[in-house]
């Protein structure tokens, strides 16, 4: 598997005329390697691979990143780095421009002087865009963590509880099931707050008659999933219900539409046009949804801006929402891969408006 990305890199860094390239980017360093410590580089170049870290994961290291030599690096790290140049007889080095800081570039030129330093953008990132087999074998399992922990929080949603002891919970069933961490810091917004996107839990009371709008994902495995339920407690205004069912209409169909060939900001079309024919179309101002794999955000992007186009094996999420300002809010959201013909759901918890009594 990690061969086969690395073979995959060098013909990028071919196309791009690099005889190496650093990786400085932690999770571009875990999809590279397989090597899940704090701390490293990786250097590779059309025949070799190196993946520098410290003393403390000399022995963690070789046993995780296989296809990799592993060197244990100078108290400075860019020093090993020139020297491994210098013995190869390397001129010029690609670095992830999003990941190095001025500062740091400034060092490693420095150091590197006499090597020519060229800033490359996106090179693993492009390759993250589609996942294997193994990483969907993977995300299957967080997104089904993410299901069960929507059947386990439904009795704790009372009047009387708090937003943030139902995000406690929701974490702890995460934690308690595999998960090593959530993949964000846990949304739970009730009542008036739900109009808030992304109004992560408060001490706020939940109480009768009111929408109680959950986002949350498992981070496990190292990948991640991510989920919106939005239910009623106690009886449902006719206002509730109606913008309910045109968030779900307009879910609906971006999960009936969305395929290989179309751009994001085509399968965000998709879903805002279903809003807006409701009147509603101020009241949705995020995308319709974002890549998602490793980190929880990632390209593509669903959205006004988004022009990658989608290819069988990307993992997007699907989130459309309606927010009201003193009223409330709702957002229903999966996550889907991208598949020959149109797309599969990986999550599948009941999107049936919930009511609680």
């Amino acid at each position: 598997m990690h061969q086969a990305r690395l073979d995959r890199l060098r013909v990028v860094m071919e196309q791009q005329g690099l005889q190496a390239l650093l990786i400085t980017n932690g999770v571009n360093r875990q999809y590279m390697t397989g090597f899940t410590g704090s701390s490293g580089y990786v250097l590779v170049t059309a025949a070799k691979a190196y993946l520098l870290t410290d003393f403390r994961y000399m022995t963690q290291a070789p046993q995780q990143a296989a296809a990799y030599e592993v060197v244990e690096h100078a108290p400075k790290a860019m020093e090993t780095v020139r020297d491994l140049l210098v013995k190869l007889g390397i001129a010029k080095i690609g670095f992830e421009q999003t990941d190095l800081t001025y500062g740091a570039y400034l060092s490693t030129a420095e150091t590197l002087k006499g090597i020519e330093l060229a800033a490359t953008g996106g090179l693993v990132e492009q390759l993250r865009l589609v996942k294997d087999v193994s990483e969907l074998a993977v995300m299957r399992e967080a997104a089904e963590l993410a299901d069960r922990t929507f059947t386990h929080i439904l009795p704790f949603l009372k009047p009387g509880a708090k937003e943030s002891e139902i995000a406690l919970e929701i974490e702890f069933f995460m934690r308690k099931n595999g998960a090593a961490s959530t993949s964000f810091e846990t949304i739970v917004a009730s009542g008036e707050r739900s109009a808030l996107p992304h109004g992560k839990a408060s001490e706020r009371i939940l109480q009768t008659n009111e929408f109680v709008k959950m986002d949350y994902g498992a981070y496990y495995k190292s990948y991640c999933s991510d989920i919106t339920r939005t239910v009623v407690l106690g009886k449902p205004t006719d206002k509730h219900r109606e913008i309910y069912s045109i968030v779900l209409e307009a879910q609906m169909t971006a999960l009936e539409r969305i395929k290989p060939g179309m751009t994001g900001q085509q399968a965000d079309a998709v879903a805002r046009d279903v809003i807006k024919r409701y009147g509603y179309g101020g009241f949705f101002g995020h995308g319709t949804g974002h890549g998602l794999g490793m980190e929880i955000h990632e390209a593509p992007r669903l959205s006004t801006q988004g022009d990658v186009v989608l290819m069988p094996g990307m993992t997007v999420t699907v989130e459309p929402g309606i927010y009201l300002p003193g009223f409330g809010g709702v957002r229903i959201e999966d996550d889907i891969v991208i598949t020959e013909t149109g797309n599969e759901r990986l999550t599948h918890a009941s999107k049936d408006l919930i009511v609680l009594d």
